[in-house]
């Protein structure tokens, strides 16, 4: 592998890492909220969360460029204060990644938190335990399992992500360049070995990742994580 192969793989894991920290840190109060709540509010809410499962890529990588540009609204805004415009940057397919990987942190975390047993929350309550100490002492640790299949899986798509990143960041080397940009690029240079190379690792990896998320939902389900029935 080149020093540029090599350049892609750390931006790729440097962006899964950032991205995933970042889902989870919006997931876990957006989940809680989604899990606990009913009604046409939350149900838009979670369509605008899923969208990303069914919208193609490039369709929401443009409009985040629109947005996230010189042109647009937040990018315009960023400029008017002396800032730099989010798109073709690392922290522009940072936001992409986020937005784009939402569902995969959300969904596993409302189905953690509604199999919940309600009962040890509620007498957690009456022995007085405040709402911020029955979230971390007993929510928490009885959703690790979902926790750690929303965290994986958060991981692996960011990894693989392609039209989002092509359309708002595009190819420049050691700032948008990640691992899925540069195997379309070798292969456009006709270069298979190396796109061989790299596609190989991203498929393994990906399989790795797909056979453990499989593993921790059985475990998960039969209370070896998460809820304790």
């Amino acid at each position: 592998m080149s020093e540029a192969d090599w350049q892609a793989v750390t931006l790729t894991l440097k962006l899964g890492i950032y991205s995933t920290l970042i889902l989870l840190l919006v997931a876990i109060p957006l989940a809680w909220w989604l899990a606990r709540k009913n009604g046409w509010v939350t149900s838009i809410v979670q369509t605008l969360v899923a969208l990303p499962l069914v919208l193609p890529p490039t369709v929401l990588g443009f409009y985040l460029l629109i947005w996230l540009g010189p042109s647009g609204f937040i990018g315009s805004s960023l400029e008017s204060l002396g800032l730099d415009h989010l798109a073709f940057s690392f922290e522009g397919i940072v936001i992409a990644s986020v937005i784009y990987s939402l569902p995969f942190a959300v969904q596993p975390l409302i189905e953690s938190f509604r199999q919940l047993p309600q009962g040890q929350l509620d007498a957690a309550a009456t022995l007085g335990a405040g709402w911020w100490r029955r979230f971390w002492t007993l929510v928490i640790p009885m959703s690790q399992g979902g926790l750690l299949v929303a965290a994986t899986l958060s991981f692996a798509h960011t990894l693989g992500e392609f039209g989002v990143i092509l359309m708002l960041g595009g190819s420049i080397p050691g700032e948008t360049q990640v691992l899925s940009i540069l195997i379309y690029d070798h292969t456009e240079a006709m270069d298979y070995d190396s796109a061989g190379t790299l596609a190989l690792g991203l498929l393994v990896f990906s399989f790795i990742v797909l056979v453990s998320v499989y593993s921790l939902q059985k475990r998960y389900a039969a209370g070896g994580l998460g809820v304790k029935r």
